[in-house]
């Protein structure tokens, strides 16, 4: 499973969108001194984006065996996960006097880029399998 540089990608992908659950979005810092965390669970707007697309990395993650649906998988996960950094952006810049923003708020962006850069291993992976397969298929039509 973890002879590819791709699974690598995912798994680490998957962690960093895992750490998220238990991970601050901003503190809101009141005039008095007083610090209000909020959470990504807190949010039924980040929960719903976090576990969709923690799931849909899950399960890429272990589809190792079948390419294409993994693929497919990450091609959706990287829609999914844009939406949510777009989401945490528009947020950010709603609210950026008031609130301190976590460093987990690029967490997404750079799962995208893992997962971007996971389509396109896997990608080379199945390109080379179907070639090697064209290959044995032509020699044998040949004898």
């Amino acid at each position: 499973m973890w002879q590819r540089i791709q699974t690598l990608y995912l798994g680490i992908a998957t962690i960093l969108l895992g750490s998220m659950f238990f991970s601050r979005v901003a503190t809101i810092m009141a005039p008095e001194g007083e610090e209000t965390v909020i959470m990504y669970y807190k949010k039924v707007e980040y929960l719903m984006f976090l576990i969709m697309v923690f799931s849909a990395n899950a399960i890429a993650l272990f589809s190792f065996k079948a390419r294409i649906l993994q693929m497919r998988l990450t091609v959706i996960n990287i829609i999914l996960l844009a939406a949510l950094q777009i989401w945490l952006g528009v947020d950010f810049l709603r609210n950026h006097d008031e609130m301190v923003f976590s460093i987990t708020t690029v967490f997404p962006l750079v799962a995208l880029i893992l997962d971007i850069l996971a389509v396109r291993g896997i990608a080379l992976d199945e390109a080379m399998v179907q070639s090697a397969y064209r290959l044995r298929s032509s020699k044998r039509h040949r004898k």
